[in-house]
């Protein structure tokens, strides 16, 4: 049996998705554990994209393979009870076995908040990005129209990237004002690594008046990671769903996720 699992972390306290030496807290590891349990037997999970560390997850999706009889809710509840607070289970449901939890997604989406007030904040600390120098919400999204479309991503790749070509079509980008703070969506059939954060890097310099409007599809055309911005930290990035083909029937992509309120922080 293949089972397709709904994911949700405080990407805080791990060490990013992926499981790596003894002793390193990271999402994979701690739910192989988990499921291991409820499975009693070993677990090895395969996720939609795996995220770096800090980086938090609303709508990720992974699947394994167990030879175990289990109904979706026993998946789910007995997953839970075993997982530690910044870690749950949304949904759990069976699949045929050409699922594929990385392959067979059509687009994945991702949403970066930025705190953009003069002072810091304690309650978003890990949630956003803080920048206190005024940003231009209208400018940063009008910039980043000009990555829309089929492209050679290079310049927005990190150096470590392990993908076969940098070629990705990102679909929808927008950047919009909630009060203090900005929240920057955006949805391609697959990313690079750090793509979103070397985006957002690449726009808050724009949104600050540091570089012209034009500057996004410059940076674009170059193909060189080294005449982008520095790359945006993880905090404030959430990997917000990922969408299937219908014929998996997998649960609707969950609307529940962080975001400032219009009427912002102001007192």
């Amino acid at each position: 049996m293949r089972v397709a699992l709904g994911v949700q972390y405080d990407g805080a306290g791990f060490r990013g998705w992926q499981a790596q030496q003894p002793g390193v807290r990271t999402v994979q590891t701690t739910l192989e554990q988990a499921l291991a349990k409820v499975a009693a037997h070993p677990i090895r999970l395969i996720c939609a994209g795996r995220t770096d560390a800090g980086v938090h997850g609303v709508g990720q999706v992974a699947h394994f393979d167990t030879t175990a009889i289990r109904s979706a809710r026993a998946w789910v509840l007995g997953g839970n009870a075993h997982l530690p607070d910044d870690l749950s289970l949304n949904w759990a449901c069976e699949v045929p076995d050409d699922f594929h939890a990385r392959f067979s997604a059509l687009a994945r989406r991702y949403r970066y908040l930025i705190l953009n007030q003069p002072q810091r904040s304690a309650l978003w600390q890990g949630r956003a990005t803080w920048h206190y120098r005024p940003l231009d919400a209208e400018r940063m999204h009008q910039a980043g129209q000009a990555l829309l479309g089929e492209h050679d991503f290079s310049s927005f790749r990190a150096a470590e990237c392990q993908a076969r070509h940098p070629i990705r079509e990102l679909r929808e980008l927008t950047v919009q004002r909630r009060g203090n703070g900005l929240v920057l969506e955006v949805e391609a059939n697959a990313f690079l690594h750090h793509m979103v954060r070397n985006i957002a890097g690449v726009l808050m310099a724009i949104g600050s008046g540091e570089q012209p409007i034009a500057w996004a599809q410059q940076v674009l055309e170059r193909r060189d990671r080294t005449q982008a911005s520095v790359t945006a930290p993880a905090a404030g990035l959430y990997l917000l769903a990922v969408r299937y083909p219908e014929q998996f029937e997998l649960p609707a992509m969950t609307k529940a996720a962080p975001g400032f309120e219009d009427s912002g922080s102001r007192c």
